[in-house]
């Protein structure tokens, strides 16, 4: 399963998403302190961000069919490092939006390649544990970058991380030239063929997304920024691993079996935040949070691919992802100010509570015909 293209395309990948989670709390953080943004200017870095994302994700099967993922992947690395190269001019919120929005357009070129080529380079029968191995190797830059990015920015200052955050994903260039050029094909027919059965998982990712967004934006502006390090990183290393275990359960037991303990865990985790005065119940929380995710990602993905083609399902499971993760950021810090930080992350909970008959339904529902 571990071919050279595979390789290549976790290396290009990682590369990525390095140079993503670098600046993904710590990028907030520079525009609402040294921009003098504040909170809501924190929440908008992100939102903007991921609204670049999932503008771009639906046009990436339309790019792969023209261009192939060789070409596709080095466009997506290129918009996520060079721009950032500008953030160290300045901290003004026109600039940091400016850089965050061609850096959302990477990113959603970046995820949507990745997980589509992985799908089409392992075997259908070890694709659940093949895309938990890709959940692995996009995971580990979230276990360095998240806490990492936080701890350098507040002990070097921001510039050297901003620098970092760049040319991180500009080196992945060089795994990109021995990435297959393939062009898959493109799907044909009326609107939405291709979706019948995807919607479900979709939005019971999407909306676990939405606490997500949550959690990595304000987690750090709602308590300490060395305790939230910490959180982010139990949450980091519980997710991958989770990805990885559930996508070899899956392959044996079937991913709908999966959906509902994942939901639980998740729900418990964000619950857990009500206290974000107790480095207990902060750290746990994130880390049960990761857990529930980590399955999620995985299950939700496994079951999309059982019903519709890969660079069509890998732009609808990253649009989920990356738009929950845009609304929870910008919703979140709409109402901030209304409900404070423990009501407002009890809110969120509730929330991605709702969406239990979706995981119920989940397990009963057969796989499609492709």
């Amino acid at each position: 399963m571990m071919t050279r293209s595979m390789k290549l395309a976790m290396a290009a990948s990682t590369a990525g998403m390095l140079g993503f989670y670098l600046l993904f709390s710590a990028l907030p953080l520079y525009a609402a302190t040294g921009g003098g943004a504040g909170g809501s200017g924190a929440g908008a870095v992100t939102g903007v961000m991921m609204l670049a994302t999932v503008l771009a994700e639906p046009t990436v099967p339309w790019l792969l069919s023209r261009f192939g993922y060789r070409a596709v992947m080095a466009l997506g690395l290129t918009l996520l490092g060079l721009p950032a190269l500008l953030l160290p001019l300045s901290a003004e919120l026109p600039l940091v939006l400016a850089v965050s929005l061609l850096r959302g357009a990477g990113l959603g070129i970046l995820v949507v390649v990745g997980t589509a080529i992985t799908a089409e380079l392992v075997p259908a029968e070890r694709r659940g544990e093949g895309l938990g191995l890709y959940g692995v190797a996009v995971g580990v830059p979230s276990i360095l970058g998240l806490p990492l990015g936080l701890w350098a920015s507040d002990t070097l200052g921001f510039t050297p991380v901003l620098i970092i955050a760049a040319l991180v994903p500009l080196a992945g260039l060089v795994a990109t030239a021995g990435l297959p050029a393939t062009r898959p094909a493109r799907a044909t027919g009326g609107p939405g063929l291709g979706l019948r059965g995807l919607a479900g998982p979709a939005v019971l990712f999407g909306t676990t997304a939405v606490a997500t967004g949550v959690m990595v934006t304000f987690l750090p502006l709602a308590g300490s920024p060395g305790l939230a390090s910490v959180a982010l990183l139990a949450q980091s290393l519980a997710t991958p691993t989770a990805r990885w275990v559930a996508g070899r359960l899956g392959d044996r037991h079937g991913s709908a079996r999966l959906l509902v303990p994942g939901l639980s865990a998740a729900v418990g985790g964000v619950a857990l935040q009500v206290w974000v005065g107790s480095p207990v119940a902060v750290v746990a929380g994130m880390a049960l949070f990761g857990v529930g995710f980590g399955v999620l990602q995985n299950a939700t993905l496994a079951l999309m691919f059982e019903r519709g083609a890969a660079s069509t399902v890998s732009a609808l499971w990253n649009l989920a992802y990356d738009a929950g993760m845009g609304v929870g950021a910008m919703g979140f810090g709409l109402v901030l100010g209304l409900t404070g930080y423990p009501a407002g992350f009890a809110m969120v909970a509730v929330l991605v509570a709702v969406t239990l008959p979706l995981a119920r339904a989940g397990r009963t529902q057969a796989p499609l015909a492709r």
